[in-house]
């Protein structure tokens, strides 16, 4: 919705593919039910400058995407607010027209059903076109509004937004953009602004894939890996759990055990990370490596059962397991350094986990545990 208004408003062809992309990352301070929930129920709500805060945190530490930082910051806040801002032009403008088209899917989203488009949308997208621009002068700016209602009484702007099709929509701008390359250090800062967004589902996770990506790298260079290998353990072990953003916090955050229907829940994130993946990278083992963390060489593991396991993906499965460990979590205190290493040759003594694995921690406790609580 975004790219169209701005297309409307005949914004350069840069200005309108940062607004496709921002729109795709303006959320990413998001990540528990509640506030998803909140952001949906009310065109304004008291608690939305939370999210957007931690969003501008996010992205500034993202090199390829900290120039929408700004817009994600203020991407909440009134027309007339932001007028009586220090902000750039461009910055101000954007910003609302993203809270625009932000709040247009809210009043769209009643028309969604699972992942179907309800038809009625055809005869009522109307009444969402003039909630919005009653608006204009108050929470949108008037030029904005009008581009908006411009764009909007055609139908097929809202069919396009048709589950069925909006994939397809995305694509095809994408393929329409300007390619950028982008070099290991940002590849990186790209994986870590999602593994921040899975990990932000409770406060026992933070900070729980990107300690798993440092063991795993840390490992990885004592075991003699060496260049683009190495990033992209990096990446496996940043993105492992990025499965888990359809989870909501409440099982995450769950002090007692979880039900045969949560731990479904569950279990199946790891797959959700192997398909979301192998989109993100193709023709790259990252998405492989990643998946199997939950696995053993007993084949007893999820989702596939799988015994024969590459060495890069044994190893975060015992970065992932160490780190875990050595976190506190809500059903039990972490546990030292010396108890995490016996639960390790525990799982090696039954046949579970690969030896050399956890011998290369043993040589390298004192710094593996550093890594793995923060303290390095």
């Amino acid at each position: 919705m975004a790219a169209a208004v701005a297309e409307r408003l005949r914004w350069d062809r840069d200005r309108v593919d940062d607004l496709l992309l921002v729109g795709m990352v303006h959320n990413c301070g998001v990540s528990r039910a509640r506030e998803h929930r909140r952001i949906n129920e009310t065109l304004e709500w008291d608690g939305a400058l939370e999210h957007c805060l931690r969003g501008e945190r996010y992205l500034l530490d993202c090199r390829p995407f900290a120039r929408f930082a700004p817009i994600v910051r203020w991407h909440h806040t009134r027309w007339e607010q932001l007028q009586r801002e220090e902000l750039d032009g461009d910055v101000r403008e954007a910003a609302n027209l993203v809270f625009l088209a932000d709040r247009a899917d809210v009043l769209f989203s009643k028309y969604l059903s699972g992942s179907r488009l309800k038809s009625e949308i055809l005869w009522e997208f109307p009444a969402i076109v003039e909630r919005i621009v009653a608006l204009s002068g108050t929470l949108f700016a008037p030029e904005i509004c009008s581009a908006f209602a411009e764009a909007a009484l055609r139908e097929s702007f809202w069919l396009a937004l048709d589950p069925s099709y909006i994939e397809e929509e995305i694509d095809d701008r994408v393929r329409g953009m300007r390619p950028k390359e982008f070099g290991a250090d940002d590849a990186r800062a790209i994986a870590r602004l999602f593994a921040q967004t899975a990990d932000a589902k409770s406060r026992y996770t933070l900070e729980h894939s990107t300690r798993v990506a440092r063991i795993a790298r840390f490992l990885a260079e004592r075991s003699g890996m060496t260049g683009h290998a190495l990033d992209q353990v990096e990446i496996a072990g940043l993105l492992h759990d990025v499965g888990k953003v359809r989870l909501p916090e409440e099982l995450v955050d769950k002090p007692s055990e979880l039900t045969r229907e949560e731990r479904a829940l569950v279990r199946r994130h790891s797959y959700d990370t192997a398909r979301i993946l192998a989109k993100v990278y193709p023709g790259q083992p990252i998405a492989t490596w990643a998946s199997l963390h939950h696995e053993n060489l007993l084949g007893t593991g999820y989702p596939y059962r799988a015994v024969d396991i590459p060495r890069e993906a044994r190893l975060i499965c015992v970065a992932d397991m160490f780190q875990a460990m050595s976190q506190e979590r809500p059903y039990r205190r972490r546990l030292a350094a010396a108890a995490v290493m016996a639960q390790l040759d525990a799982a090696h003594a039954q046949g579970r986990i690969d030896g050399d694995m956890v011998d290369l921690v043993r040589a390298n406790l004192d710094r593996c545990y550093a890594l793995a609580t923060g303290a390095s």
